[in-house]
This record gives structure tokens, sequence and C-alpha cells, in this order.
């Protein structure tokens, strides 16, 4: 398999009030995926199921997002989650709670042989 890069997409989601990991990644992997019209599937002459949807997500505490329910959010393609430590906590000034910000990444690939130049 040639798996070869064709698009990168950004975003950055946010729990303000209920410290939800999920929530934020969700919202960040919208931000990413909304904000963008790309129709690089078709572009290629491939279904939109073969899309390989790469997602990488900083937020400080990896371990409390649910990736099953951020799967849901992909209407085709074949998406995979990577988590890391990153994004950012912020709390609150009066001690009455943190915000939460998450960073993704979205690389959308194919399988596809290289061309004969």
């Amino acid at each position: 398999m040639a798996k070869t890069r064709v698009v990168h997409q950004f975003g950055m989601g946010t729990s303000i009030r209920s410290r939800d990991y999920t929530e934020a990644c969700a919202r960040g992997i919208r931000d990413a995926l909304w904000h963008n019209s790309v129709n690089v599937a078709e572009a290629f002459g491939f279904p939109r199921e073969a899309m390989f949807i790469d997602v990488e997500i900083g937020v400080q505490k990896p371990e409390l997002v649910n990736t099953d329910a951020l799967m849901g959010i992909f209407p085709y393609g074949q998406p995979s989650i990577t988590l890391t430590k990153g994004g950012l906590d912020i709390d609150k000034p009066d001690g009455s709670g943190t915000s939460v910000v998450a960073n993704v990444a979205i690389i959308v690939s194919f399988d596809m042989e290289p061309g004969n130049d």
C-alpha cells in the first residue's frame, strides 16, 4: 500500500464549564472538518469510503476521552484517533473550575501509487 497524504486540517475545541475532555475533542474535530469543504475523494476519483482519516488530538488528560464517541462524528472514510498529552487546562481565577482546550490535526490520505513522471 502506498498511503499518500493529500490534506491536513486543523481545529481547536473547548469545554469552558463542564471540564468534558471528550466534548472539547469533538468540538475540535468539528472545527477542523466543518470549516473546510474539501472534495478530495472526488478530485482523485476515489469513493469517500476510501479515505484514511488519521486524527491526532492533544489534550491534557487523554485518558478521560471516549474515542468511541468521537468516531461517530465522521460521516465516511476510515478514521483512526490518536490521543496525546497536549492542549491546555486553564483554571478559573476564582477556583470554580477548569476550562479544557483540545488541539486537533486531521490528515486525509489515500492508497495511491506514485506517478510515473
